[in-house]
């Protein structure tokens, strides 16, 4: 039987998604559901600035097959380097947007992600934890 073994991300990556998750609570509690997604990020990145959380925005990351660059695809938050943010303001995460955080993990070599749909009326049943095994 194949062993699926999950790596954990260290500790400061959790720091940080705790973080980003209080940021995105803040913004969901001011602005609430109904917005464009744009317009979550961008609060979002306000929030981050605000509380002094390094974060990069549409952060372009090369796609490669079998060694050769065939194109690029975009984080909508990098944050500490570590931690990858989709955001979304949508009725139900499909499940290509859990495949896509995934893929983005797995090109940039980090361990976690939030994806974090603003279009719900309690933000905690909007975040979906995600770990790269």
């Amino acid at each position: 039987m194949a062993s699926t073994h999950v790596r954990e991300p260290d500790a400061s990556t959790d720091v940080l998604a705790h973080a980003v998750i209080g940021a995105a609570l803040e913004v969901h509690r001011l602005l609430g559901p109904g917005f464009l997604e744009e317009v979550y990020e961008e609060a979002l990145c306000v929030e981050l600035r605000l509380r002094g959380i390094p974060h990069e925005r549409q952060k372009r990351v090369r796609v490669d097959y079998k060694g050769e660059p065939v194109g690029e695809g975009r984080i909508d938050l990098l944050v500490g380097n570590q931690l990858v943010v989709e955001l979304k303001a949508v009725k139900a995460f499909a499940p290509i947007d859990r495949a896509k955080v995934i893929s983005y993990l797995r090109l940039t070599g980090r361990h976690l992600a939030l994806l974090i749909n603003f279009h719900v009326p309690v933000l905690k049943d909007g975040i979906q934890r995600v770990v790269q095994s």
